[in-house]
């Protein structure tokens, strides 16, 4: 891992300053702070990377609802090393005062636990609705401030889908960022930072992620907010818009009962 932290640190600091300037221009004119660093690891290791992505492994959880599809795990031990090896890397101090340094954002604390972090896969037709993160680490001690997002699927193009998208906060229009090979995607979080993943189109790809989320105590705004990973339907779709707040509410009051929040697992066998 020591290797990977050197080559991820040596990149960023060759791209701080362009990144940085990249990333307060779209704070100001887009209203949330994003940048791509691309070629974040050199073309081996993320080759090697995408190749532990493994679909019939059996620990993949689906989430499957009308808000989401897509495949998750955080059971870093059953994949090929290299995947926790990038995870942490991205979580080293020297990462984190860079990524501070391109920000702008200070304090940043990296998520050791993996509360928010981790793999993601999505297939054909596999899909994220427009929604904000949930405000806080588990126990809300902490702000969400930065979701960090390295893209490992080669070859991959905006017409496949399964791409970043960066909304107003009105959820009326968006920018779409692509998920590209060994890209880096700094975005930042507050209560207003909607998002979404385009539906993947039907090619055989699989778009393959390792996520990573910096927290901080100061909050975002100046101050104190609180709210779940909150979810809005796409412009033009006013019932499933409706049925959205309802059900944003619903998981607010689970939260507020049972402060660690729910969990329940689906294991995805590879069908």
């Amino acid at each position: 891992m020591e290797r990977l932290i050197a080559l991820v640190t040596d990149r960023l600091k060759d791209r701080a300053s362009g990144a940085k300037a990249e990333f307060a221009a779209n704070q100001g004119s887009h209203g949330i702070g994003f940048c791509a660093i691309d070629g974040l690891l050199p073309e081996a290791d993320a080759q090697a990377a995408y190749a532990a992505f493994a679909l019939g492994n059996p620990v993949w959880r689906l989430m499957d609802t009308f808000r989401e599809r897509k495949l998750t795990s955080k059971q870093f031990d059953c994949f090929d090393p290299i995947l926790k090896q990038i995870t942490f890397a991205l979580q080293a101090p020297g990462v984190v005062s860079l990524i501070e340094e391109i920000t702008g954002i200070q304090g940043q604390l990296p998520d050791p636990k993996l509360y928010a972090g981790g793999l993601s896969m999505m297939r054909e037709g596999d899909f994220l609705d427009p929604h904000i993160d949930n405000s806080h680490d588990q126990f809300q001690q902490v702000y969400r401030r930065l979701n960090l997002l390295y893209y490992l699927t080669p070859g991959w193009s905006l017409e496949k889908g399964g791409n970043l998208e960066l909304w107003d906060k009105r959820v009326q229009k968006q920018q779409t960022l692509v998920s590209a090979f060994n890209r880096l995607v700094l975005m930042e979080t507050h209560s207003l930072s909607w998002h979404s993943v385009s539906r993947v189109v039907p090619d055989g790809s699989h778009r393959c992620c390792v996520s990573n989320y910096y927290f901080s105590k100061e909050s975002p705004t100046g101050s104190d907010y609180y709210h779940v990973t909150s979810f809005m339907a796409r412009p033009g779709h006013s019932l499933r818009r409706s049925l959205c707040r309802i059900d944003n509410t619903f998981r607010s009051l689970a939260r507020v009962i049972k402060k660690g929040g729910f969990g329940k697992v689906d294991i995805y066998r590879g069908k």
